[in-house]
């Protein structure tokens, strides 16, 4: 069965840095969560779909297995040498399912990992979220997880109130991967999201998920869409940007002007540098 966009992570060194830039940007952000393996998270909601804003901020608790070794050192690493980007997860109903055909495509990372944590609702009061998730690996991106998450709780997570925005995000579009040579992604995404069919197009590869499109541009084709800057990819393709639903484009620009956001137009879409946005081209249509 095909897999939709669940969330994605953009992990950085200062995470309260980045909380206060996604609520300049508009957003409503969340409160602080803490796992127990080192890393820290602010959510930032959708209709169905979630950024983690991440950082590890206690190293110390990180050990050598399942999340710390697969979240926890992972991101640390990726944070010593740049802010961006780093885990795209895809929901499921069933990661033991995922799990048991990542590994029979070749493409498995993990066994079923679960994990629970205290979450908040608007009012303070403390409710119980838990999530299991199955990671995979593309070799040809190991600057990128790959990961499908399963939510075992998801009425005490998924809030209407967090999922107001004052830009008036409304949806997930897609998220954009960035590769010396987009068709080398091609086995691997059909593995990962259960598509079949993939898309060639003229700037690459498009997956179209049940929600929100996956798309593979060469360095060249990114500039070219967005204006900005690829993410280096000398190491491996890498994830570089997301793309918004908004439904009032002048509250959109009101909302980053208010914040002093600097941003550019191209092709109707209203975008912010990762100059600007930690390491991330955020696109809102």
């Amino acid at each position: 069965m095909p897999r939709g966009l669940d969330h994605v992570v953009h992990a950085v060194g200062d995470l309260e840095g980045a909380a206060e830039l996604y609520r300049r940007l508009g957003f409503t952000v969340g409160a602080r969560n803490r796992h127990s393996w080192g890393t820290h998270n602010h959510v930032v909601q959708l209709p169905g779909f979630f950024i983690e804003l991440l950082t590890v901020a206690e190293p110390e608790n990180l050990g050598t297995d399942g999340f710390s070794n697969l979240f926890g050192r992972f991101h640390q690493s990726f944070i010593r040498n740049h802010d961006g980007l780093s885990v795209l997860l895809l929901a499921t109903d069933d990661a033991a399912k995922d799990a048991s055909a990542f590994q029979s495509a070749g493409i498995a990372a993990s066994e079923v990992l679960k994990f629970e944590r205290e979450g908040k609702r608007p009012d303070g009061a403390t409710v119980k979220v838990a999530f299991s998730l199955a990671f995979a690996r593309d070799a040809a991106a190991p600057g990128v997880g790959f990961a499908v998450c399963q939510q075992h709780f998801p009425e005490n997570f998924w809030n209407p109130a967090f999922q107001q925005h004052a830009n008036t995000a409304s949806g997930i579009a897609g998220a954009v991967l960035v590769a010396e040579n987009p068709t080398d992604h091609h086995i691997f995404l059909s593995a990962f999201t259960g598509v079949r069919d993939l898309h060639a197009t003229s700037s690459g590869v498009r997956v179209a998920t049940p929600q929100g499109d996956i798309k593979v541009m060469d360095p060249v084709a990114f500039r070219s869409h967005f204006g900005t800057d690829p993410p280096d990819v000398s190491q491996g393709a890498r994830l570089g940007a997301l793309q918004f639903h908004v439904r009032d484009r002048n509250a959109l620009r009101a909302a980053l002007g208010g914040g002093g956001i600097a941003y550019s137009v191209r092709m109707d879409s209203t975008i912010v540098a990762p100059q600007t946005a930690i390491g991330a081209t955020l696109v809102f249509e």
